[in-house]
């Protein structure tokens, strides 16, 4: 059985970080999710740097991560992740209400895994979440340097 990590929430606006809580809850994955509410954040995660210091468990098994971020913009962590040798398998998929072709372009650009359009209606919202948190924790088969 392959070995449960976490994933990797990172998202400053409180409705939608409940509502995304509650639809992985809804899903019933054993996995933990870890919250970041920053870039910065986010990264000291990562790094295990900070408040994560000495952290265990290697890498989370993916990180959604939203575009628009205080202290460290969405694009800036994805870049970081993907430039880090230790990081760069983690898949990430960017969890965003922006419909900007520049930030699809540019997500794609730095090796985003996936680029997810927020729903505005509650149910779809609350179903792309369970199908994503179902995909990338369960069916997902990782490389094995992201671990």
């Amino acid at each position: 059985m392959p070995e449960l990590r976490p994933i990797l929430l990172v998202e400053d606006n409180p409705r939608d970080l409940e509502l995304t809580l509650a639809a992985l809850e809804k899903c019933q994955l054993a996995n933990e999710i870890v919250i970041a509410r920053d870039g910065a954040e986010a990264m000291d995660y990562l790094l295990g740097q900070g408040p994560h210091a000495g952290k265990d468990g290697g890498n989370p098994t993916v990180v959604l991560l939203d575009l628009k971020l205080p202290k460290i913009d969405g694009l800036e962590v994805l870049e970081k992740i993907k430039k880090d040798q230790k990081l760069r398998h983690i898949p990430v998929v960017m969890l965003t209400s922006s419909r900007e072709e520049q930030d699809l372009v540019r997500s794609y650009e730095l090796g985003v895994n996936a680029f997810v359009v927020k729903p505005v209606e509650f149910n779809e919202f609350f179903k792309a979440i369970q199908d994503l948190g179902v995909f990338w924790a369960i069916l997902n088969e990782p490389p094995p340097g992201s671990r």
